[in-house]
């Protein structure tokens, strides 16, 4: 069965403070349209960790030091030729030297459907 990729899932970590300028940033680049919707996302709140080391520039935190912070898992549906356009404007959004950024390809839910019914 070939399956072509139309879309994707964005998820990506950020502290809670600048949840709200990331995902301005990443409906305003074409994110988060389901249907006649916009602005379609979702959110976790979780705790992150990380540490930091020599050549790090750590928007939060100390090099050399565990840090454990309350951030949110912000997700959002992306027409896959829109992905470049959203990451960039969600990097620049974001605070972090390094965001961390999962893109996850996603089927769509006729292909499983008979469509002769």
């Amino acid at each position: 069965m070939l399956i072509d990729v139309n879309k994707v899932k964005i998820f990506v970590t950020i502290p809670i403070e600048n949840v709200e300028e990331v995902r301005n940033a990443i409906c305003e680049a074409g994110a988060g349209i389901i249907g006649n919707y916009s602005y379609c996302t979702t959110s976790i709140k979780s705790v992150g960790s990380f540490l930091p080391n020599d050549k790090a520039h750590p928007h939060i935190g100390t090099k050399n030091k565990l840090e454990f912070v309350e951030e949110e898992k912000l997700e959002v549906i992306c027409d896959i030729d829109k992905v470049k356009k959203v990451v960039s404007a969600l990097r620049k959004a974001h605070p972090y030297e390094e965001p961390a950024i999962d893109i996850v390809p996603l089927i769509d839910e006729a292909l499983f459907f008979d469509k002769s019914k």
